[in-house]
């Protein structure tokens, strides 16, 4: 083995902007392209935006303008805009800030003074402009170096910030932002600061009843009683029982969406059991009293420490230096407040008890269906070769865990083709037999019975909660025709009626897949839409090859390197405008009604209304 020449030469110091630059990972979490929700553009704009929320809950400001371009994102506060003398060195200079001031800012979100200078240095083009007492300074950086300073001038503009940047490309490569992850990101705002108005766009949102909003607007059924909205110092709970399986939680710190929970989280899960027990003075299974349950708690933490830059999980164990642990605090508030409720509110109390013994009864029902069950989806995994699996998973530590993803495909033909192309440390394969059964309107007993679902959550190993989800991305890979549309109807159906959860925090996504290839002796060309093949055809010449895709299995191993690859489209399935599943899907997976009916005859295009609208 060849011995390194390692000298004083090999030892190097990279500035705070290089840095951030060399290792973006550290600041922002992963890179990404805008189709998922915690994409790194996304952060670069939460990060900004954090430093107008914290103005505005110091009291200064009361409305915030986003707006989104194609490649330009700008944020406009009118709280009291950075000291002009130090408008270069708060967006440029690392742990430069002043929220080190606890009489400043007591309770922000960032408080390392990082944020706004990782986005700066991430980006390719920074503007950065100050108004406070009728004068303004501005400054413009390239990825992170300063390009030009203005001195301090009159305006007209009232106090605050505006800040403008673009995403470097090299960077975030083909990103997009989507704005369905922009407004969802920006409702959350709003929930947890009452009477803030922020504009996206120039649409308007807003909200005056904070966490009972949140419910009412992301609620995705009926529910067993009127949501319970309790609101203390320091802290906000709302919740409810729904119809659906999952348990659902929306949890935040300071303003800041902890998606992966915390100290907060897990304390208010074990409050509410601890609640629900001595009021009704029986020890029901935790499992059933949180079963179905839909709720939200924010809580505001002096210098609260998390898991990473991106803040997506509390690590704090005390609510401040001299305060109670986290633990204590909510506990003694939720046996208070939620104990009174359900004293004051006795229907409300009657109702969750009808659902724990509902649960319970359920649960010792599909026992030994479960048992079964697993014994049959190890027989299933074992012999045969509906999965193909890769090397990492989202519930290991391996480095790779975050790129894991599972495609869904129809079809030993479509399995095997994208199975030899595939990369197999983060690519796993799961086939599909055939059309997978409607679950709408089934009882979760179904899952088990049912070989196809079964394998599937067996492999995805979610059966008790999405704790244990073995892939970062949930893929489904239909071929672009009616069938593989109904296939994909069909699989969006099961999520949405027995793991919503997947589709809610970002799991599950679309493969989209090319149409036509068009190709000559020189090139080929994969157009996703008939416009695309035409400009192939301008740029190829007429007498190109044109090839229709009727499935995917006609792409060979060598095609499939191009879909699945670096350059692989994928669409989100979101549920930011969905407000209630068991609706939707009544009408679109229920029987056929005459509704129904009515819709597609009003909704259908035939290949003379396409001609028409395309001329």
């Amino acid at each position: 083995m060849a011995e390194s020449n390692y000298t004083e030469s090999s030892i190097k110091s990279l500035s705070p902007r290089e840095h951030i630059r060399l290792r973006p990972g550290m600041y922002i979490g992963k890179l990404g392209s805008g189709a998922s929700a915690d994409d790194g553009i996304y952060v670069l704009l939460k990060e900004i935006i954090d430093n107008s929320i914290d103005e505005h809950s110091s009291g200064h400001g009361k409305r915030i303008d986003i707006t989104i371009g194609e490649d330009v994102v700008a944020v406009r506060d009118f709280g009291r805009g950075i000291p002009l003398g130090k408008v270069v060195d708060c967006v440029s200079k690392i742990n430069t800030g002043a929220k080190y001031d606890s009489e400043t800012f007591q309770k922000s979100v960032g408080l390392n003074g990082v944020g706004s200078k990782a986005v700066n240095a991430l980006s390719s083009y920074f503007l950065a402009e100050s108004y406070r007492e009728r004068k303004m300074k501005q400054a413009i950086f390239a990825k992170g170096e300063l390009d030009s300073e203005s001195r301090q001038q009159k305006t007209d503009e009232k106090n605050g910030t505006y800040i403008e940047f673009t995403p470097d490309e090299k960077i975030f490569k083909g990103f997009r932002y989507q704005l369905p992850f922009i407004e969802t990101m920006l409702w959350n705002y709003a929930y947890l600061n009452t009477g803030l108005i922020l504009s996206l766009n120039g649409k308007t949102i807003r909200s005056e009843n904070g966490l009972k909003d949140l419910l009412e607007n992301n609620l995705s059924g009926d529910i067993l009683y009127p949501i319970i909205h309790l609101k203390g110092d320091d802290i906000e709970v709302a919740m409810t029982h729904g119809t659906h399986y999952s348990e659902e939680y929306y949890s935040f710190v300071n303003g800041q969406h902890t998606t992966m929970g915390g100290t907060h989280q897990g304390a208010f899960r074990e409050s509410i059991v601890k609640t629900i027990r001595e009021f009704f003075k029986k020890d029901y299974d935790a499992s059933d009293i949180r079963a179905s349950i839909v709720s939200s708690i924010a809580i505001r933490v002096q210098e609260p420490v998390f898991e990473s830059q991106t803040k997506t999980k509390l690590g704090s164990q005390n609510m401040g230096t001299k305060g109670p642990t986290i633990r204590n605090f909510i506990n003694s508030f939720i046996k208070k407040e939620l104990d009174l409720h359900l004293h004051q509110f006795p229907e409300t109390a009657k109702a969750i008890q009808q659902k724990i013994v509902a649960s319970e009864k359920e649960r010792k029902e599909l026992s030994g269906i479960r048992k079964l069950a697993r014994e049959q989806a190890k027989k299933v995994n074992l012999h045969n070769k509906k999965l193909r699996d890769c090397r990492a998973h989202l519930n290991t530590k391996h480095k790779l865990a975050n790129e894991s993803m599972l495609f869904i495909v129809e079809g030993d033909s479509a399995g095997g083709s994208i199975t030899k192309t595939r990369d197999v440390n983060t690519q796993a394969v799961f086939s599909l037999k055939g059309k997978p059964l409607n679950a709408f309107g089934l009882s979760k007993k179904i899952v088990y019975q049912n070989d196809e679902f079964n394998c599937l959550q067996s492999a995805l190993d979610i059966e008790e909660s999405l704790d244990g989800l073995r892939y970062n991305k949930v893929v489904i890979a239909t071929d672009a025709d009616v069938d593989g549309m109904h296939i994909r109807l069909l699989l969006i159906t099961f999520f949405l009626q027995f793991f919503p959860d997947l589709i809610r925090q970002g799991h599950l996504y679309i493969l989209q897949t090319p149409l036509f290839r068009v190709r000559n002796k020189k090139k080929t060309i994969y157009c996703y839409t008939d416009a695309q093949k035409e400009k192939a055809l301008d740029k190829l010449g007429k007498t190109a090859e044109i090839t229709r895709f009727k499935g995917l299995g006609e792409a060979s191993p060598d095609e499939f390197a191009t879909f699945i690859g670096p350059k692989m489209k994928l669409d989100p399935v979101t549920m930011n405008h969905l407000h209630n599943i068991d609706e939707l899907l009544t009408f679109y997976m229920g029987k056929n009604t005459p509704d129904r009916q009515s819709f597609i005859i009003d909704n259908l295009h035939v290949e003379k209304d396409l001609v028409e609208a395309a001329s």
